[in-house]
């Protein structure tokens, strides 16, 4: 009984030394905070949200198809974002996966994928990255200094940079058909994390 108080109080205390501990994120580190923003679901077209599973279930190449997630909107400081994400199908191409909104001005970073595993940002349209094939995990981070830079990266390597006005913002990912896309595509999200200074 001794022996299991002890592992018991080991164990509490361990909880309350990792609760006291700054969170770490995964790029950039230093200073930040974890927090929660609310979202909501947007599923418009065929698109089609289950949990964190995201579909665009047609070929359709026109219309609203988006299955998204809408997170709350900030105007300050700089936020981190990071996801994991893996295509379990797809036979369309050029679906956005991952946000970040200008509030009323609409898109400013908008990270897509290409039939073939090219990840590639809509509004430059300069490549981000390859490998995004069917069944492979990638991780995205994206860093946003409001009035300053946004910076992504893909699997921890800093990808592309944009500067970035000042204003409302906010976070979405999923699977949204851009204006010269399609599905169907099926992708599963993770590890969901934001973070705050």
């Amino acid at each position: 009984m001794t022996r299991h108080l002890i592992t018991g109080l080991a164990a509490a205390a361990a909880l309350t030394l990792a609760s006291a501990l700054p969170a770490a994120a995964e790029v950039e580190p230093g200073g930040w905070t974890s927090y929660s923003p609310s979202f909501t679901v947007q599923e418009r077209g065929c698109g089609d949200v289950n949990n964190l599973t995201f579909m665009l279930t047609c070929s359709t190449t026109s219309g609203d198809q988006r299955a998204e997630r809408r997170y709350a909107t900030y105007s300050s400081g700089t936020r981190q974002f990071e996801g994991y994400f893996r295509i379990t199908s797809q036979t369309g191409s050029r679906i956005s996966l991952k946000q970040t909104f200008h509030g009323d001005e609409g898109p400013f970073f908008l990270l897509a994928v290409e039939r073939g595993g090219r990840l590639y940002a809509v509004e430059d349209g300069h490549t981000v990255a390859s490998g995004a094939t069917v069944g492979t995990t990638v991780r995205v981070n994206t860093v946003h200094v409001v009035g300053g830079e946004h910076r992504t990266y893909i699997n921890g390597s800093l990808k592309h940079t944009a500067d970035s006005d000042s204003g409302d913002f906010y976070d979405k990912f999923g699977a949204y058909r851009t204006s010269s896309g399609a599905g169907p595509i099926t992708v599963v999200w993770s590890g969901i994390k934001f973070w705050r200074k």
